[in-house]
């Protein structure tokens, strides 16, 4: 699936510069590395970024991960792109992320695909109009046997059906 930036900026400027907390993050993890190889550190430093910036990662917050580990913005981008893990717009509350790959969709990801977008009223790759869903089809999320299943943050919904999902999204729109 490829990634677009979203150019927007305005929520991004209060953001960056990180809080002294949040630098002392980035600094712990990047001396985990040899010296010179801070880029080393570019996983875990733009996972804390997507955090610190309600979910997701506007090119100055990418701009600003790269001066921080002293590599150039592009090998940020490069990251950025390549994971379906790292958002490039901005997300709702909540993230729903379902695999899509062969042995998901054999057992009826595209269905359930379908089904949350109908219960969200937004399609993939878009937020519900109330600010709360974002819909993303992963690729394979390492559990192909307890297919089709789905990843909100660190918890995963297995063997997916309409019920589940109905009950994920009651719960979620009650939190």
């Amino acid at each position: 699936m490829a990634h677009t930036y979203d150019t927007r900026t305005t929520e991004v400027t209060a953001k960056i510069p990180f809080p002294q907390e949040i630098l002392d993050k980035v600094e712990e993890i990047t001396k985990r590395y040899p010296a010179g190889k801070q880029k080393s550190a570019l996983l875990p430093v733009l996972h804390i970024a997507q955090k610190h910036n309600d979910g997701w990662l506007s090119i100055p917050v990418m701009d600003y991960v790269a001066s921080l580990l002293k590599i150039t913005s592009i090998e940020v981008y490069e990251v950025a792109t390549f994971y379906t893990m790292y958002n490039l717009k901005p997300v709702g509350k909540y993230v729903l992320e379902v695999c899509r790959t062969g042995p998901c969709c054999t057992r009826g990801a595209e269905q359930m695909i379908e089904y949350i977008e109908k219960k969200t009223n937004c399609k993939v790759g878009e937020n519900s109009a109330d600010g709360l869903f974002t819909i993303k089809a992963v690729e394979c999320l390492g559990a192909c046997g307890y297919a089709p299943m789905l990843q909100l943050g660190d918890s995963f919904v297995e063997h997916l059906t309409e019920e589940k999902v109905d009950s994920l999204i009651s719960e979620l729109r009650n939190k």
